[in-house]
Order: C-alpha cells, then sequence, then structure tokens
C-alpha cells in the first residue's frame, strides 16, 4: 500500500514526532484494503502530546471514512451479524462504532418544535424485559429509548429532551396507554401535556373482553370453537370464510352472548365517527350505558376501565392522536429483532432502534453519507 505523511500544525506547534497507523478502507474488488501511513504528533502547551487525525480517519480506531458509511448503510438493513461475517470486522467493534455514531448524531439533534409525543413499551426478550420509546408524533421518528416501562422512563426522556434544546413546556400532547405508571409520569414530569389514550389500546381491552364472553359460552355451545378471530377483526378483515361464518351466527336463532359482546365492540368504534365533541361524549356516554348494562361481565369490566380514563379518551376529538405511528415503527424493531434472533443487551437494542426509527442525521457525522 501507498505510504502518506500527512503533515498539519496543531495550537502553532510543530510536529513532535510521528507514529505509523493502519485504517481499514473499501475493499478493492474482493480483496481487502488498508491504508497505512504515517501520522505527526505534536507537543501541547501542557506538555500532552496529541496525535493528529487524519483527514480520511473515521469515529472508530482503524476504519476510515467510508468504510463507516459503508458499514452504516449495510447495518441498516441487514442484522449486524451478518454484517460482521461479509465485511469479516468482529461484531463488537461494529457494534461500538454504530453506538458512537448514534450517540454522535443525537447531539446534533434539534427538539425545539416538538409539541406531540407518543409513548409505548416493547418487549426486547422472552419474559418481562421491556423498553419504553418516546416518539414524535409528527415526524415519526423515535426521540427516546429507555430501558424498562415504569414511571421514571418518562423523567429520563424529560432530560434527554431538555439537552436537545427544547422546553418541556411545549409537549401540549401526550399519547399513551392507560398504564399507571406511564399517566403518573406525564402528570409528574411534563405538566402542560394532556394526556390522549389510544384507541387501540382501548380496543385491546374491549376485544380481550369480547373474547373472554366467548371463551366461556363455548364450552356450552360448540359453534362457538375456533371462531376467536371472527369476534376480534374489523369486518373489513375478515376472510369469505369468517365473514359467511360471522353471518349464519348473526342469522342463527340463537341469543349468543358472544354477539351481543360483539356488537357492543363494534359500537365502540363507530364512536370515533362523531363529527363533533358533544356527539362524541353523547355517544361515549350511550355505549358506556349499554354497556355497563349487558349483563356480561367481562364488558362491564371493561366499561368502568373506560369510565376511570374518561378525559383522556374524550381528549383524542381535540388531539386526533393515536399510537398507530409507534405500532409501526415497533413492527420494523421486531422485525429486525427476528432477522437477528435477537440482540443480546439494552444498548445494542437501543442502537438498532435509533438505526432504524430514529431519522438521524448521520451525514452531520460522517460527511460522506450526505446524499445517501
Amino acid at each position: 500500500m501507498t505510504n502518506w505523511v500527512y503533515k498539519k500544525r496543531l495550537t502553532d506547534q510543530s510536529a513532535y514526532d510521528t507514529i505509523t497507523k493502519k485504517w481499514r478502507h473499501l475493499n478493492f474488488f474482493e480483496h481487502e484494503c488498508y491504508l497505512h501511513a504515517r501520522i505527526p504528533r505534536v507537543k501541547l502547551p501542557d506538555g500532552t502530546i496529541k496525535t493528529i487525525k487524519a483527514p480520511w480517519e473515521g469515529v472508530s480506531s482503524g476504519f476510515s471514512l467510508l468504510f463507516e458509511a459503508l458499514l452504516l448503510q449495510l447495518c441498516s438493513s441487514m442484522p449486524v451479524n451478518q454484517v460482521s461475517k461479509l465485511i469479516n470486522v468482529h461484531n463488537d467493534k461494529i457494534w461500538d462504532m454504530l453506538d458512537k455514531y448514534v450517540n454522535k448524531a443525537k447531539e446534533y439533534e434539534d427538539s425545539s418544535n416538538i409539541d406531540s409525543v407518543g409513548i409505548d413499551e416493547t418487549s426486547i426478550a422472552k419474559g418481562h424485559e421491556y423498553i419504553t420509546l418516546f416518539v414524535d408524533l409528527n415526524k415519526r421518528r423515535t426521540l427516546f429509548v429507555a430501558e424498562g416501562k415504569d414511571a421514571s422512563t418518562v423523567k429520563e426522556f424529560v432530560k434527554d429532551f431538555k439537552e436537545h434544546k427544547a422546553e418541556i413546556d411545549n409537549i401540549r400532547n401526550v399519547s399513551c396507554d392507560m398504564s399507571p405508571a406511564f399517566i403518573k409520569g406525564v402528570k409528574e414530569h411534563i405538566p402542560n401535556a394532556d394526556i390522549t389514550f389510544d384507541k387501540f389500546h382501548i380496543l385491546k381491552i374491549i376485544n380481550e373482553a369480547v373474547d373472554s364472553v366467548r371463551k366461556q359460552e363455548s364450552k356450552e355451545n360448540k359453534l362457538l370453537k375456533g371462531t376467536k378471530y371472527i369476534w376480534l377483526k374489523n369486518k373489513h378483515n375478515l376472510t369469505r370464510k369468517q365473514r359467511e361464518a360471522l353471518k349464519e351466527l348473526t342469522i342463527s336463532n340463537m341469543n349468543l352472548k358472544t354477539i351481543r359482546a360483539y356488537n357492543i365492540r363494534q359500537s365502540f368504534q363507530d364512536i370515533y365517527n362523531a363529527e363533533t365533541e358533544e356527539e362524541f361524549t353523547a355517544y361515549l356516554k350511550k355505549w358506556y350505558f349499554w354497556a355497563t348494562y349487558s349483563r356480561l361481565k367481562p364488558i362491564i369490566e371493561s366499561a368502568r376501565t373506560i369510565k376511570k380514563h374518561w378525559n383522556g379518551i374524550i381528549n383524542w376529538f381535540r388531539s386526533r392522536i393515536n399510537n398507530g405511528i409507534l405500532e409501526g415503527l415497533n413492527s420494523v424493531i421486531q422485525a429486525a429483532k427476528a432477522k437477528a434472533r435477537g440482540y443480546r443487551t439494552f444498548k445494542n437494542y437501543r442502537i438498532i432502534v435509533y438505526l432504524l426509527t430514529g431519522k438521524l442525521d448521520f451525514s452531520l457525522v460522517n460527511k460522506s453519507l450526505r446524499g445517501i
């Protein structure tokens, strides 16, 4: 390889000596390529010795900027362990490089115009290991990743948010589920925000109630065996076979409790078609009356849960926000996890979340990534 001597002064100091360094560069056809150069060191006024940084030197020791740009592109679409085998670089070194890029790119983030945030947890491993995602609902990107799913995650987010040129009082709306931990965290640490309870999580509660009714009734009525997803799907998502089965059960003379529960579920979704807040509130009250007088215990319990969170549900009509965006980002993360067969640590999981859903501008760290 060609030897280069890179001469430069630092704080008007002459070169103290030189050292030979090596960097992994883009492959030359199928051959690994390395840059070798003698790099000057200078002695600073305080007596310390400083090595001059070569203009092609990457963020990680031993990589060129162009090689790091390639690694970032590959890791955005492939599991890190596959990239490691393809490029012949150890896993740990790639993870270390990704971590540095994520942290440096986040230093450039500007969160000053953010006013709506979504909060949701997602699993990172079997059992009870979770992370909490904080997402900018307008730009559809992950702002912060916290370990766990308790109220302290909101406190951690607020600390990070303030470090990115932002005032926490600017956040006026927060979308989350009915987790007591998230509610507590938002009230304590984002006091100016109105909470909107995510309608997808509310429907999940009602769906669980409908399924509970079906399970109980199927013990006595064998016709309900194997019909679980008929009652949990929206009508337009049913297969033709499921639509036919639903029609047969609906027009039968049997007074099925499951059908009553299903109709209550469908009615709740219709509430969100209201044209005014007054109409929305009136429909919700009628629905609550119907659900609590249904004589279906699981449905009654779900209705009482909704009553406890009444204002946060009505807030949807004003904010029109939900966690649908988070569900989409979460599916991207879970797909990446499945490809990689999981990630060993929270640190690695955090890196992947930011890499895939953070919309970080890595060109501010590496100019070679501009336009990519």
